[in-house]
């Protein structure tokens, strides 16, 4: 079933239908609110932007973590059809010049600092001096007019989020309900920049039948209802946290608990005191909740669902948050932000083998098949190839990007995901690992997942990343990045030991560099072009390599 709505619509609907149900609670911040006074206040940062010019189809940026004004923008923004640009939160001058100018964004919103950057001082550094309330004038960026800040203090020559609210009061409950109707569908509202790991990064364009629809989907996978209380640590700037999370909460009416910035402790002590029935997070989270020391002081008894994704699963992390979380009913997803971004996901009812093995079926309305990555051709069941999805879910394209659009969704509408995958004869899917990511040991094809899925058995193993480093005479050798547990000791050739007999001779780790931790994106996602460049540079030498 589609939903035709745009999210604006399907906001107003369950404003209506659930005007009493808390649709939003910051529980550190004491932030609480209905759906019917959520609806009252998006339709209040509509009207600002209406005041401040904005008009359908006009570029604005959110660069912060998961505030509230954050969420308020999400909508807001999609109520006047607005295309909300999401900033990764780690970004630095160069990366957030970049997104801006390729973005043709007109208003940027950002937060004061995150850790230990100050995004003051660098959008200083990149547009001068600013006029009053925020207006700029920048010979780099051209389109950019106007700076908001989106925290309660004062910023010098910022527009204050209150002072921004309060040009809404000029615009009318009429105009903005023409706005509104002359908003479709398919129209883009949201644009996200992939991590730019080959390349610079690429603004994905989704409309409101992307996003809204995959939200729903992503719901009803997970039995999610207006009862449900959902925790979202994950950020909002990806697809996770925006769609996954907060349009999987609103497309059924459940309660929407976000984290402004992940913590454990936090996570924990919030599912505690507000009942949330799910949570959401990437591997390593999860990882970061069962291994605090406080862990079983917190009640979790309430917990039933959720979402683990972002990157590979480990098996044994998946098992300790079904049985220590109490998560029986946690589900896999699998998808690309191209994809807007859930292709794939098992469901609440799955065997065990099936939740922790595969990334699920399609979802329904969705279109996948295997093709062999040189000729095109879809593969037998079973066989390893490239996994490619066709649909409703599929994005409308890289904005400005016309020859890179064209390379990832071909001419019959299929878009390429770069992934290698299987299908079985029941229509799960297994993820053996990315194109770009298949190591070829002397005309050896090797799925690092396989060997990683294989070490994670060990029980001094708690997390690992299988690479390929260069080689002269086989090409490409296996490496392994490894995580010991804490207060546990083993060598390399113990490691090796435990790999002998059980998987071929090939995939046995030639190097194994032991590990504090892994460069990642701000959403989770393990960054294996970055540990390749490390593993190739001490691939002699078995020293912690981060």
């Amino acid at each position: 079933m589609y939903l035709d709505q745009t999210i604006g619509q399907l906001l107003k609907e369950k404003a209506q239908r659930l005007s009493g149900n808390e649709a939003v609670v910051y529980s550190e911040e004491g932030i609480r609110h209905t759906y019917e006074e959520f609806y009252e206040l998006t339709g209040q940062v509509a009207k600002a932007l209406m005041a401040l010019g904005v008009q359908k189809g006009d570029h604005i940026a959110a660069w912060s973590t998961n505030r509230f004004e954050w969420l308020l923008l999400q909508f807001g923004s999609a109520r006047m059809g607005a295309v909300l640009v999401t900033v990764n939160t780690n970004y630095q001058k160069s990366e957030l010049e970049y997104l801006l100018k390729q973005s043709d964004t007109t208003i940027l919103f950002m937060m004061d600092k995150f850790r230990d950057t100050s995004y003051f001082e660098i959008v200083q550094s990149i547009v001068g001096t600013t006029g009053n309330n925020g207006q700029v004038k920048s010979n780099s960026l051209p389109k950019l007019k106007q700076l908001v800040f989106m925290e309660e203090n004062e910023a010098t020559g910022l527009l204050s989020w209150e002072s921004f609210i309060k040009l809404g009061e000029s615009i009318t409950d009429n105009e903005l309900s023409e706005r509104e109707n002359t908003l479709d569908p398919h129209d883009v509202i949201n644009m996200q920049y992939t991590s730019g790991t080959t390349g610079f990064p690429k603004g994905v364009m989704l409309t409101h039948h992307n996003i809204v629809n995959n939200g729903y989907q992503v719901a009803t996978a997970m039995n999610l209802s207006e009862k449900d209380r959902l925790c979202i640590p994950v950020p909002f700037f990806h697809c996770f946290g925006c769609v996954l999370g907060v349009l999987a909460c609103v497309s059924v009416g459940a309660t929407m608990v976000p984290i402004i910035q992940f913590d454990p402790e936090l996570v924990l002590k919030t599912v505690e005191k507000e009942k949330c029935t799910g949570l959401h997070g990437v591997p390593t989270m999860f990882i970061a909740e069962l291994n605090l020391d406080s862990f079983n002081v917190y009640d979790l008894s309430t917990l039933r669902t959720g979402i683990m994704a972002g990157s590979p699963c480990p098996i044994e992390v998946m098992k300790k948050v079904m049985n220590l979380m109490g998560m029986d009913e946690i589900t896999i997803a699998y998808g690309q932000t191209e994809s807007s971004p859930v292709i794939t996901q098992t469901r609440t009812d799955d065997p065990i083998e099936r939740r922790v093995e595969t990334v699920g079926k399609k979802h329904p309305i969705v279109e996948v098949k295997i093709v062999d990555p040189v000729t095109g051709k879809e593969v037998p069941t079973g066989e390893p190839g490239e996994l490619c999805t066709r649909g409703y879910l599929v994005m409308k394209g890289y904005y400005n990007m016309p020859e890179a659009t064209a390379k990832a969704i071909d001419s019959d509408g299929w878009l390429h995901t770069g992934d290698l995958a299987t299908i079985d004869e029941e229509g799960y899917v297994k993820i053996t690992g990315r194109l770009k990511d298949m190591i070829i040991r002397g005309g050896e094809n090797i799925y690092p997942r396989e060997i990683e899925e294989f070490l994670y058995t060990n029980p001094s193993i708690v997390d690992v990343q299988v690479i390929g480093v260069p080689d002269e005479k086989y090409g490409e050798k296996v490496a392994a990045c490894v995580q010991i547990k804490e207060g546990e000791s083993v060598t390399e050739e113990e490691i090796r030991s435990y790999c002998e007999g059980k998987i071929a001779r090939y995939k046995i780790p030639e190097y194994i560099f032991f590990v504090d931790g892994y460069p990642m994106t701000a959403s989770g996602k393990i960054q294996k072009y970055k540990l390749r460049k490390l593993a190739e540079e001490l691939k002699e030498k078995s020293v912690k390599i981060i």
